[in-house]
């Protein structure tokens, strides 16, 4: 196993060169074939892994979950009010306790500050499983499926319609290193973060890469290979339902939407979706959906990453 990697964090994928990240697609796509082909390896055998989940998560859960136990490690899960953080005690002397105990931590939780805090006291690699800025590991596997489908990334384009949230940040991000064309489009007031968009284009200048940011979905879509969407209502906005129910229709991926992309492209989503609002059933249940495919390679990306931080 390369150990390149090994020691260090995930906090968002702009930790990543893009040798980085192709190393890390390579071993996914590696450890994917062999476990179709009945090899069980388990590098990361005696290794204990804290999986830390404040916001709600099926797939994130379970992906990692299982993954260690493939890996060979003990997945070790704190939720709710038994889980790490919540008993008022301070997030050093949490962390601080837990790398005694675990081999690397990963964390699902709100704001990005907190899995950058906890990256600054451990001496163990800390992974950010979602915030509210940024979802790398998503990313990981979205990349992963892009490139199974359309068999390289560099050069293709991706369109993003929808909420500039934390995945909007992560496909600008993963896009530029991948040297793809991105193009988001949200509506007015929902644009994705300014500092993220800058720092895409930076990344996208040494690569290859462009990123168009608009507030017209059928320019972003034009000629796109992917097509990409995510739910209006992320955890915590639900109050502001209706609002962006209106804000966001004309975002709504349909199959006029559709034809206006690539002849042959695909449909993403990262799930949970909202059918009929973010995307209809025409689309997300069409033979161009990659949505399952999406969701399985959470488990392989998740994998690779582990072996290779954990060397």
């Amino acid at each position: 196993m390369d150990t390149s990697l090994k020691g260090r964090d995930l906090l968002s994928l702009a930790d990543l060169t893009p040798e980085e990240l192709k190393l890390i697609l390579d071993v996914a796509e590696a450890q994917k074939r062999d476990w179709a082909d009945g090899v069980r390896e388990t590098p990361l055998a005696g290794m204990a892994i804290a999986l830390i989940f404040q916001k709600p998560s099926m797939r994130t859960r379970v992906s990692f979950e299982v993954g260690c136990a493939r890996l060979g490690a003990h997945p070790v899960v704190m939720s709710g009010p038994d889980g790490a953080f919540s008993r008022g005690e301070t997030v050093f002397d949490t962390t601080k306790v837990l790398e005694r105990y675990c081999n690397a931590i990963v964390i699902r939780t709100f704001a990005q500050a907190t899995v950058e805090e906890i990256a600054a006291v451990a001496k163990v690699p800390v992974i950010n499983a979602l915030t509210d800025d940024h979802h790398p590991c998503q990313g990981l596997a979205d990349l992963l499926t892009i490139r199974e489908h359309l068999g390289e990334l560099w050069g293709a384009k991706i369109a993003y319609v929808g909420d500039g949230n934390n995945m909007a940040n992560t496909y600008l991000l993963g896009g530029a290193l991948s040297g793809m064309h991105v193009a988001i489009a949200t509506p007015l007031g929902y644009h994705p973060t300014e500092s993220v968009v800058e720092q895409a284009r930076a990344i996208a200048a040494k690569t290859g890469a462009s990123v168009e940011v608009t507030h017209d979905a059928a320019v972003a879509v034009a000629g796109a290979n992917v097509v990409i969407t995510d739910t209006w209502a992320s955890m915590g906005q639900e109050a502001e339902h209706a609002e962006r129910m209106s804000a966001f229709a004309p975002f709504r991926v349909d199959e006029e939407m559709m034809a206006g992309a690539a002849a042959d492209a695909a449909f993403m989503h990262c799930l949970p979706a909202h059918r009929g609002e973010e995307v209809v059933d025409a689309v997300i249940d069409a033979p161009c959906s990659l949505v399952f495919d999406e969701a399985e390679n959470r488990l392989h990306a998740q994998k690779a990453l582990l072996s290779l931080l954990l060397g």
